[in-house]
């Protein structure tokens, strides 16, 4: 076996790790709840009524999770059709190219046909070299499931899959019924935690497990809360993850100039003019070059660029 192939089965394998961490905590949730709670805590106690509805309602809502949960690990997202791979003979075209500049010749006469709107930041079409694909819009190529990704909007790890086209719907519902389950457990188990917490009732094996279930489900409460409300304006908004992060880099670059969004020349020149009695003066000269809307979205633009240059004398 190739080290390569090998490493990858390995990544591949480890990938499933978070998968399975959510699923040992669903299920000690489930018997948390169904058998020390509403069997032997709410029975015991003479609840029977309550320990019913409890049931059923539980078992709603964790159907519920599981479904849109199971979904998003196992639907794949959507890869790119087939219009958007080069021809055989465009490839070897492309490939004997060592020029950018032809390579990029090429990828336009290919592309004139296809839906694409935007380009990159230095205004190239997005090719990705090892699916060997003009990528249309919003795709991107992943790392970990090693293949373009269409509308992809980030790899997560706690389904050990990437969230695109094809499971963002899978993913938004797991995350509205995991955000129930939760929330729907810590009300329930909340009058029960007082108890035991305060000693009424006698301690039983059920108190270790109430306690831990009502501390879990408010944390996955408060975090899926979060991710589900930053997610419901994303789909507002009609951005990505991915592109949200370029657009919050962009607007950081412009109070910390960050790399290969602005470019900041800094030039420090302290001339000593001996004629001022021993003053010393001091210039900074500045230059800013940054490119203005670097991230088209309906159209292929000519990206403006202005140059500022700030002389600040002391």
């Amino acid at each position: 076996m190739a080290p390569w192939t090998f490493w990858r089965c390995c990544q591949r394998g480890v990938g499933w790790v978070p998968v399975l961490f959510i699923t040992f905590v669903v299920v000690w949730s489930y018997y948390a709840y169904v058998v020390e709670l509403c069997v032997f805590t709410l029975s015991g106690n003479g609840e029977n009524g309550k320990a019913v509805v409890y049931l059923v309602a539980f078992h709603l809502f964790f159907v519920m999770f599981v479904w849109s949960y199971w979904m998003t690990i196992f639907t794949s997202p959507a890869s790119p059709s087939k219009e958007f791979y080069l021809s055989n003979s465009e490839k070897e075209r492309y490939e004997k190219e060592f020029s950018q500049e032809r390579q990029q010749e090429i990828l336009r006469r290919a592309a004139r046909d296809l839906p694409i709107y935007t380009t990159s930041a230095s205004r190239t079409i997005r090719y990705c070299e090892k699916c060997q694909l003009i990528k249309p819009d919003r795709a991107h190529h992943c790392s970990a499931c090693d293949m373009c990704i269409l509308k992809m909007d980030h790899h997560c790890p706690w389904v050990n899959n990437c969230v695109g086209f094809s499971n963002y719907k899978f993913f938004l519902l797991f995350l509205l019924y995991s955000l129930l389950y939760c929330l729907f457990v810590a009300t329930t188990v909340l009058q029960y935690f007082i108890k035991f917490w305060t000693n009424e009732l006698s301690d039983t094996r059920a108190k270790f497990h109430v306690l831990f279930l009502f501390f879990v489900s408010t944390m996955f409460f408060i975090s899926v809360l979060s991710l589900f409300s930053y997610h419901c304006w994303l789909v507002g908004k009609n951005r990505t993850t991915i592109a949200w992060v370029m657009v919050a880099v962009f607007q950081l670059a412009l109070w910390g100039w960050i790399q290969n969004k602005l470019l900041l020349q800094i030039k420090m020149n302290m001339p000593e003019d001996l004629n001022c009695r021993g003053r010393k003066q001091k210039t900074w000269e500045m230059t800013v070059l940054a490119q203005i809307n670097p991230f088209p979205s309906n159209r292929l633009v000519n990206q403006k660029t202005d140059y500022w240059t700030v002389n600040l004398s002391g």
